[in-house]
């Protein structure tokens, strides 16, 4: 190695690594963080950190305890990943080969912690520099793993396939596609097998590991090694370590999409052993294993297999769903908590996160107290925590209801083989639910009220006999003094609304549905949080499928809600949003009574000024009122101006912040949900008020509402895109006049959009909705723009072609592409004529399941002017458009639309009835019902 550190510099940036993570010394703390800030601009600064994070040993001349070595070493090696990923372009290439020298010495490390952020680092520099940036990598590691001359020591191998199972899980795609005629995982796949015999546990667990990020995908080589995975698999089964048993649970989950037929000869054994694992004290393993019950129920041709067995398994599914004793210790007794403000960490989007475990190696120091607070700083110095690194908020005392567990695995399993099996799961388990509904426990009561709100679904025709005894009894159970029994109980009511709201009997409906409804609007102001916001999902839920049967209720609904403004602390407010938002799309125009609309209003412009630009509550708050606006319609016009000019200044506020974050990393990139949100509210205004009202709105916007929708068009988020083209299509109906002169700086971004370059390249997961939104705006503007579209006719043509025609988009897409692709035609029929050979099967393919309207009429008559500008073109798929003008019905069509297209189809008629001799022989062929409407509707 040429490069070798100053031993100065050496310890003069250790001594600041560790006094960064110092608690105790303030100022040294404060010197060292400023030191290191300047220390990042050192050419060397990356060569530094390698060398700390890779000697085992402290140099020399600093008097550091192993303790304190390892937390340097550890901020070191942070640091470098962090650098990696900030600054990779930057770093040299004798630098990076510095670290690449780095990384495996730190695989090798007799401490783990140091291991895994070896891993990490290896994994980052391969996700910036690519897979074969470093192709000496994935050799060396299987070296390590496969020991052939038997010196490299067991932490080494452990090392190894920790960074191996992290590099799979990174470069999934990468290790699949070919390379220079070879797809590395073909080599690598069963080298990963064969590692699951080492007779170390980490190898095996973390080879399992690795494996399972293939096994949900059809790649050649999982297919070629299905058998000898299957094998291992089964011998792994057995395995006295539970973390590899989890391992192989996942496998067979996800095998289940991949190779059913697989799994299918082993059923029997296969349900044996889940169901054992199920009954595991582990409740990762317990849990990993009932995802087997969901997968299997929900596989359109594997769920049959389970029918011999669905008695032995739901007894252990009813069993699974009572909560254990420690969940109920972190659950606590009844509270009223209603007054109590909300925990920071409540307050956090709920979506799927890893396990992280804390794995703070003993190593480290003999008294865990001594380095608490450096191994909190630690953790905090990593934006992006890996497996293995420090994380104190693991969630190890996290609150049962807010983490998937065991109990609600089973549950959904019970709902899936409700659906699946029907009535016989409701016999199955009745005599549980007569022994535990009344249960003088709460905890097998619960159960029980939650057993039957999973079954509700699929086996509502044999419970409907019974409800008119269990939804009293339910409703009763909304009292129980356990609050947790409370908010099951809301849950399950919610699931049985349905039969309650459409009883026709108006004394049944008195006796059922109303108590229920009341029931549900009271406990979402019960005194425990929990249980409100319970309530309040219940009534979301109510909401959906009771319709329009609320419309008579909506005055004590709106004035529950605005009791629950005034009361809700932050978390079950945004629930609330929820039901106002659900509650405007099912009862439409009715909101916009003077009586409903005067009092909801206020509440939610209370909470429009209360709620901060940079507040999360404002997306739930602006998708509320896109759906209120859109129900009001121009009840909304009061209230329009300033939130309209509120939705433009957010938009801008953060395509300016995304700017800053893209030229400096130093500023935080902004959520895309404050963009999503405020342009589908912008959309929602601009349709309910109309087009004088919203050309008004927009023509005052500061800054300008379409160079901000320009941007957006562009950004780089599907999410962001896809409300853009929605927004534009929404202005093209609208705002026109307004929308024309920036027409031809926005096109030419949308005709980029509809390129399927874009869309169709495997490592996109899913621009589709972009590209749907894109067809349908294409068309409003080709609608609006007349003549003026001719010089983007034909490149749009080209695009909606190839959407049209390509097999692999979505029915709806191509549903879409067609009624743009029409409507285009009808000021462009000359340009577009030429071209009819291209599209008119394809065209008449895409309208023939589309619902009849204004947009399909449109569609339909400038697809028959283009017809008529070169009749010849279609001969082969003539019969069919005769067939689509036969079947053209559209009966709530307005009149002028309907006379239009009335007369376009006569007119092309009547151009063929001069050019085929033999017409009546000809429309002879068509289907005598077609045929005599054809004749009846038109002069033929």
């Amino acid at each position: 190695m040429d490069w070798q550190p100053n031993q100065e510099s050496l310890k003069t940036l250790a001594t600041c690594l560790k006094d960064s993570l110092s608690g105790f010394n303030k100022a040294a703390q404060k010197q060292a963080e400023i030191m290191l800030g300047q220390a990042k601009s050192s050419p060397d600064i990356n060569n530094y950190l390698a060398f700390i994070f890779s000697s085992s040993t402290p140099p020399q001349d600093l008097a550091l305890t192993a303790a304190d070595w390892h937390i340097v070493r550890s901020a070191a090696a942070i640091m470098l990943k962090n650098n990696i990923k900030t600054n990779f372009k930057q770093i040299s290439d004798p630098g990076l080969a510095l670290i690449k020298l780095a990384v495996p010495l730190g695989i090798q490390d007799k401490n783990s912690q140091v291991r895994n952020y070896a891993g990490n680092i290896a994994t980052e520099l391969i996700n910036r520099g690519g897979l074969f940036s470093w192709p000496e990598l994935l050799p060396e590691l299987l070296k390590m793993l496969s020991n052939e001359t038997g010196q490299v020591s067991n932490e080494a191998q452990e090392g190894a396939m920790a960074a191996m199972a992290k590099i799979c899980e990174d470069n999934t795609k990468l290790l699949e596609r070919e390379h220079n005629g070879q797809r590395p995982l073909n080599f690598l796949l069963p080298k990963l097998i064969e590692a699951t015999k080492s007779p170390l546990p980490k190898v095996r667990a973390q080879a399992l590991t690795a494996i399972n990020v293939f096994t949900p995908r059809k790649s050649q080589a999982m297919l070629n090694s299905i058998d000898d995975l299957l094998q291992h698999l089964f011998y792994l089964s057995e395995d006295p370590v539970t973390d590899i048993r989890r391992q192989v649970c996942r496998a067979f989950v996800r095998l289940v999409e991949t190779r059913p037929d697989k799994l299918l000869p082993h059923i029997g054994g296969l349900v044996d052993y889940i169901i054992n694992q199920q009954k595991s004290e582990d409740e990762e393993l317990a849990c990993e294993a009932a995802e087997f019950w969901l997968s299997v129920g929900e596989h359109e041709n594997l769920w049959q297999a389970l029918q011999p067995y669905v008695e032995q398994i739901i007894p252990v599914l009813l069993q699974c769903m009572v909560y254990s004793p420690e969940d109920i210790a972190l659950l606590g007794g009844a509270s009223d908590d209603e007054d109590e403000e909300d925990r920071e960490e409540d307050l956090k989007p709920q979506f799927a996160k890893k396990n992280l475990k804390r794995n703070i190696n003993q190593e480290a120091s003999a008294d865990p107290a001594q380095n608490e607070n450096a191994f909190e700083k630690l953790a905090n110095m990593d934006a992006d925590l890996e497996e293995g690194e420090l994380d104190l908020e693991d969630g190890g005392d996290e609150n049962p209801d807010e983490k998937w567990t065991l109990r609600k695995c089973s549950a959904a399993a019970l709902d899936v083989f409700a659906n699946d099996f029907g009535g016989p799961v409701f016999t199955s388990i009745l005599p549980y639910l007569q022994t535990n509904l009344k249960h003088q426990d709460w905890p097998p009561r619960e159960a029980a009220v939650l057993a039957l709100g999973a079954v509700a679904e699929g086996c509502m025709d044999v419970v409907v006999p019974h409800l008119p005894e269990l939804v009293p009894y339910l409703i009763s159970l909304l009292e129980d003094p356990e609050p947790v029994v409370r908010q099951i109980t809301c849950w399950t009511l919610g699931r049985y609304s349905a039969w309650a709201a459409n009883l026709a009997d108006p004394t049944e409906k008195n006796t059922f549905f109303m108590p229920l409804m009341d029931g549900i609007l009271r406990k979402m102001l019960d005194k425990n949080k929990k249980v409100q916001e319970a309530g309040a999902s219940a009534m979301a839920n109510l909401e959906e499928k009771a319709g329009k049967h609320l419309e008579p209720f909506c005055g004590p609904i709106i004035q529950q809600y605005v009791q629950c403004f005034a009361r809700y602390k932050d978390r079950n407010r945004w629930i609330l949003y929820d039901c106002v938002q659900t509650l405007a799309e099912h009862i439409g125009p009715v909101l916009a009574r003077p009586e409903l609309c005067g009092e909801l209003m206020p509440a939610l412009i209370n909470r429009w000024r209360q709620v901060t630009d940079q507040s999360r509550e404002l997306f739930p708050l602006l998708e509320c009122l896109s759906y209120v606006a859109m129900a009001l319609g121009d009840a909304f016009s009061p209230y329009a101006e300033p939130i309209f000019a509120r939705c433009v200044n957010i938009i801008h506020q953060n395509l300016e912040q995304s700017i800053a974050a893209t030229n400096n990393s130093n500023f935080d990139t902004p959520e895309k949900d404050f963009l999503v949100t405020s342009l589908d509210l912008l959309s929602a205004i601009i349709q309910a008020l109309g087009e004088e009202k919203a050309l008004k709105l927009v023509s005052s916007s500061q800054p300008s509402f379409f160079e901000l929708l320009s941007f957006c068009m562009d950004d780089p988020a599907d999410e962001v895109q896809q409300s853009a083209y929605a927004l534009l299509g929404d202005s093209a109906k609208y705002c026109f006049t307004q929308l024309k002169q920036f027409l031809p700086s926005m096109i030419p971004i949308l005709l980029r959009r509809l390129d399927l370059d874009h869309i169709l390249d495997e490592e996109v997961d899913n621009g589709f909705g972009v590209v749907n939104n894109a067809c349908w705006s294409a068309g409003e503007i080709a609608v609006q723009y007349k003549k003026e579209m001719a010089p983007y006719a034909i490149e749009l043509l080209k695009l909606l072609v190839e959407i049209n025609s390509n097999p692999r988009i979505p029915r709806g897409v191509v549903e879409n592409a067609a009624i743009a692709l029409g409507r285009l035609g009808i000021d462009n029929y000359e340009v577009l004529a030429p071209h009819l050979p291209t599209f008119a099967e394809d065209f008449l393919n895409a309208m023939e399941d589309i619902d009849p309207s204004e947009e399909k009429a449109t569609a339909f008559k400038g697809f028959s002017l283009v017809v008529a500008q070169n009749p010849r073109a279609i001969e082969n798929v003539l019969l069919q458009f005769f067939v689509a003008i036969a079947r053209y019905r559209d009966l709530k069509l307005r009149t002028p639309v309907k006379q239009d297209l009335h007369d376009v189809f006569q007119n092309v008629l009547n151009i063929y009835q001069q050019l085929i001799p033999q017409f009546n022989e000809f429309i002879g062929q068509m289907k005598p019902h077609d045929r005599e409407a054809l004749k009846m509707h038109y002069a033929i």
